[in-house]
């Protein structure tokens, strides 16, 4: 999978991953591959990436939208701390 992360100001990241867990408004939830396309808002907190190697990255957000279609996500953050 693809993922890119950016603020209003700036691309944060950007990169092939195996996983992301991301802080939903009711819940946090994961997507891994082949995720079902989904539009989700997003509530302050962490950001967690697993790259392909097993490695993780981690990001705090303050809130934003997450986008999943066909293996390519967009998160769009207010802010990264």
């Amino acid at each position: 999978m693809r993922i890119e992360i950016v603020t209003p100001d700036k691309k944060i990241f950007e990169g092939d991953i195996k996983s992301v867990r991301v802080p939903g408004k009711k819940g946090s939830f994961q997507v891994l591959k082949d995720h079902a396309p989904i539009v989700s808002t997003l509530e302050t907190g962490s950001v967690i990436l697993v790259d392909p190697d097993g490695k993780e990255t981690i990001f705090e957000i303050e809130g934003g939208v997450i986008e999943v279609k066909a293996n390519k996500i967009i998160l769009l953050a207010d802010s990264v701390r």
